[in-house]
């Protein structure tokens, strides 16, 4: 079957601040088919400047907390990046891309449609490394 990766409208290069980039990063990863025990926050990591466009960083850290363990015995991390062209006009949208902890495919939101397997792949992994160690 056929699948329309969802989307949102990105801010234009000269309306980005790094609050709208939070929240539209926010506004991006409500649209992801997750069970609703997952419970996510993310922040605004570091500024990267390059030649030829700025790079902002943000994490998003996921888990599912119980009521039995309010505390997550793993956690998951999904790490976007915002990036400013210096040299394109600035009413174009940003360039937006993603990844994944312990993971080195990039994904653009544009062609991905997110899978909550990966991050249960991630928490699953860490705790059958912890439960070794």
């Amino acid at each position: 079957a056929e699948y329309a990766a969802r989307n949102i409208e990105w801010t234009t290069c000269e309306n980005f601040t790094v609050e709208r980039g939070q929240q539209q990063i926010e506004e991006y990863i409500s649209m992801w088919e997750l069970h609703e025990s997952w419970l996510h926050c993310s922040e605004f990591l570091w500024e990267e400047d390059l030649q030829y466009s700025k790079r902002y960083h943000y994490r998003v850290l996921w888990s599912i907390p119980t009521r039995r363990k309010p505390i997550p015995l793993a956690t998951a991390s999904t790490y976007f990046v915002i990036e400013i062209s210096k040299i394109k006009p600035i009413t174009l949208p940003v360039e937006v891309f993603f990844f994944l902890e312990s993971n080195r495919l990039i994904h653009r939101p544009e062609h991905c449609r997110f899978r909550e397997k990966w991050l249960k792949d991630i928490i699953e992994t860490k705790i059958i490394v912890r439960d070794r160690f």
